[in-house]
């Protein structure tokens, strides 16, 4: 595991989160009940969805590092109350994913996370981060993933808004930034 060390990724801009950093908080109660809520939260407030899994990967032990991320996230959300999903009213249908990868980010078992944001028209009315279950190989296998994950999303809403008896005209762009698993 150790040749993923140096790729990393932080849970909020300056964290690098691991599970063996820092020393383990002595009560992990309040931990816990707040990420638990963190989650709830992140249903309407995309932005800190990554964030938020990555302090949630930790609920078995958590450090005393991983309560200083969980303490941003919050003073974040303090400082932008006013911010969430605003959903309009737009004549485009039009379905656009993005998604993205980041290869081996987890320090502690090299595993990817992958997300997806599906927009129609200019509303967000679908996303997921999550970490992979194995480890992949190359970015590109990350992102191949990515886009597998963001696609079995797309079927499940195109069902779904042929089932209320919406048809769209246009095909769905899917937007990925890795050239390689674009070829593939």
């Amino acid at each position: 595991m150790g040749d993923c060390k140096g790729i990393s990724t932080p849970a909020t801009s300056k964290d690098k989160m691991s599970a063996i950093q820092s020393r383990l908080m002595s009560d992990p109660t309040l931990y816990r009940s707040i990420v638990g809520g963190l989650q709830y939260l992140s249903l309407t407030r995309p932005e800190v969805c990554y964030s938020v899994h990555k302090v949630s990967q930790f609920l078995h032990a958590p450090t005393e590092d991983n309560w200083y991320s969980v303490k941003r996230i919050l003073r974040y959300l303090k400082h932008t109350v006013g911010h969430g999903l605003y959903i309009s009213k737009s004549a485009n249908t039009d379905l656009n994913i993005y998604t993205d990868a980041d290869w081996a980010s987890d320090i502690d078992d090299c595993k990817s996370t992958i997300g997806y944001a599906i927009f129609m028209g200019t509303n967000l009315i679908s996303w997921n981060s999550k970490k992979q279950q194995t480890v992949a190989r190359s970015s590109t296998e990350a992102e191949y993933r990515a886009i597998g994950l963001a696609v079995t999303e797309l079927t499940w809403i195109q069902l779904m808004l042929r089932d209320i008896t919406f048809h769209s005209t246009k095909t769905p762009n899917l937007w990925c930034d890795n050239i390689g698993a674009t070829y593939l």
